[in-house]
């Protein structure tokens, strides 16, 4: 496994582990949505994104919070899209 594959794993490990099953099918949902077309500044987004908290992120996402510059721009706009979140019934 290369260095690009390991970080890739640990990201989705990160994305679907958050401690809450909202936050995992929206964080984790998203990673398996967008990641395989992400380049280096996406990658790096979201790993910035992992270490926020799930009720920021989650607030982020729903529009309920201001986002801050950090995060904000097209990541952001289609995580705040919410159509790649899959509940099962």
């Amino acid at each position: 496994m290369n260095d690009h594959q390991k970080r890739l794993s640990r990201m989705k490990f990160r994305a679907w582990h958050r401690g809450t099953r909202e936050a995992d099918y929206m964080i984790g949902g998203f990673f398996d949505r967008y990641h395989a077309s992400w380049g280096v500044a996406e990658l790096d987004w979201f790993e910035a994104l992992l270490e926020e908290d799930d009720i920021d992120i989650m607030a982020w996402a729903l529009q309920t919070q201001t986002v801050p510059d950090a995060f904000a721009g097209d990541q952001m706009q289609l995580m705040q899209k919410l159509d790649y979140v899959d509940i099962p019934g």
